[in-house]
C-alpha cells in the first residue's frame, strides 16, 4: 500500500479548516523531531484496512520476513473477531498470509513471537460467546512453520485468566494472565512459565495485589537473568501504570508507579542497552506514542508520537537496520487502520544531553 508524508497520513479525509489545523501541527510535531533529544518519523504506511475494524498489533523479523498480526472486525468488540496473519519481505508490501476464525468465540489481540525450533508462535484469547461455568475468557496459542498453517488451537493458562502477550527466554516461555472476572475488586494478575509453550504453571498466584483492575502488560528479560514487566491498570482511583522488576526465578517482584495510565504496553532494549515502551498515553488526548524508560525512576520522557488518534495504540516493536520499526493501529483517517513506521532513534550521546 502506499506511502503518505506525515502531513498528508495525518490530513486525509478532512474538512479543510481540520486540514489546516492538522499541517500546522504537522510542522510542530516535525520539528520536535528534530530536536536532538527526539526521534525522528522516517516514514509511515498503512499497511491494512480490508476489515470494519483492524486493530490490536504485533510484529516480529524471522528468516527475511516480516509477520504483522492483529485482530479484525466489524467493531472494536464484536463476535466476528478474528486473527490476521500479514508477512512481507521488504516492510513495503504486505500480503495476508492466514485468517484465524472461532465459531464460539470473539478472537482478541494477536501477539507473535518466534519460540525454540524457530518456529512461529501465535497467541491470543477467545471472548466466548457463552461464558464456560461463569469464565467468560480462555487464552489459545497456535504454532507455525510457515505463518500460513497453524493448525488448531492450544487452550492455555487458566480459564478466566488472560495471557496477553508471551516472552522467551533461555527455552520458556512466560506470560502474564490477568483476571478478566466481572467483578473487579477481584481482579489480579498472575505469572506463569512454561517449558513447553504447551502448558503454562502458575509461578506467581498474584504478581502486583488484586483489586486496581490489572489489564495488559509486557514483559522483557535480559542476559544477567533480570526483568521488567510493565502492568496497565484501569482503577479510575489509582489509573497508573506500574512497572515491576525481578531476577531469576522471578518469584518477587518490586513495583514502582509510571505516573501515567498505559494502553497496550510494549518495552524493549535496544542493543546499546536503552529501553524504549510504546502504547497509548491514556491521559489527555488518546495517541500512539513512544517514550523512553528510565528503570531507576521509573520515568517516561516523550520520544515521539505517531499519527494517530481515537482508537488507536497497541503496538508491536522491533529494532532492525538501525531504525525502530512499529506496527499500530489508528482511527485518525476516520476508519481503523494498520499502520507501520520507521522511526530513527538519537544516539545515546544526543539522548542524554
Amino acid at each position: 500500500m502506499s506511502t503518505f508524508p506525515i502531513w498528508m497520513l495525518l490530513t486525509a479525509r478532512v474538512p479543510p479548516l481540520a486540514i489546516a489545523i492538522a499541517a500546522v501541527l504537522a510542522g510542530a510535531s516535525l520539528s520536535r523531531a528534530d530536536d536532538a533529544s527526539q526521534a525522528r518519523i522516517v516514514e509511515v504506511r498503512r499497511i491494512w484496512d480490508a476489515a470494519p475494524h483492524n486493530a490490536f498489533t504485533d510484529l516480529v523479523w524471522r528468516d527475511g520476513h516480516w509477520f504483522c498480526v492483529f485482530r479484525e472486525g466489524a467493531k472494536h468488540v464484536s463476535p466476528d473477531g478474528a486473527l490476521r496473519v500479514l508477512s512481507s519481505t521488504d516492510g513495503a508490501t504486505w500480503s495476508s498470509s492466514a485468517l484465524i476464525r472461532s465459531t464460539d468465540s470473539d478472537l482478541r489481540d494477536a501477539k507473535i513471537s518466534i519460540a525454540p525450533g524457530n518456529r512461529l508462535m501465535l497467541c491470543g484469547a477467545g471472548a466466548l460467546h457463552e461464558p464456560v461455568n461463569g469464565m467468560r475468557h480462555q487464552s489459545y496459542v497456535w504454532y507455525s512453520e510457515d505463518g500460513r498453517d497453524w493448525g488448531e488451537p492450544i487452550p492455555i493458562g487458566d480459564p478466566g485468566f488472560w495471557l496477553w502477550r508471551i516472552v522467551w527466554h533461555d527455552d520458556i516461555a512466560y506470560a502474564v494472565g490477568y483476571s478478566t472476572a466481572l467483578d473487579r475488586s477481584t481482579r489480579t494478575t498472575r505469572l506463569y512459565r512454561s517449558t513447553d509453550g504447551r502448558t503454562f504453571e502458575v509461578i506467581v498466584p498474584e504478581l502486583n495485589g488484586a483489586g486496581r483492575s490489572p489489564g495488559e502488560s509486557s514483559l522483557l528479560f535480559d542476559s544477567d537473568g533480570s526483568s521488567l514487566c510493565i502492568v496497565r491498570h484501569d482503577d479510575p482511583k489509582e489509573p497508573a501504570a506500574l512497572l515491576g522488576s525481578s531476577r531469576s526465578p522471578y518469584r518477587e517482584w518490586t513495583w514502582k508507579s509510571l505516573q501515567t495510565r498505559l494502553g497496550g504496553p510494549q518495552v524493549i532494549r535496544l542493543p546499546d542497552g536503552r529501553l524504549v515502551v510504546g502504547g497509548r498515553d491514556s491521559i489527555g488526548p488518546p495517541e500512539c506514542n513512544l517514550w523512553w524508560l528510565d528503570p531507576e525512576t521509573a520515568k517516561l520522557t516523550t520520544l515521539a508520537t505517531l499519527p494517530s488518534g481515537g482508537d488507536t495504540s497497541y503496538p508491536g516493536l522491533v529494532f532492525r537496520d538501525g531504525l525502530l520499526w512499529v506496527s499500530y493501529y489508528s482511527s485518525h483517517e476516520e476508519k481503523t487502520s494498520i499502520y507501520l513506521a520507521k522511526v530513527k532513534l538519537p544516539d545515546a550521546s544526543d539522548a542524554t544531553r
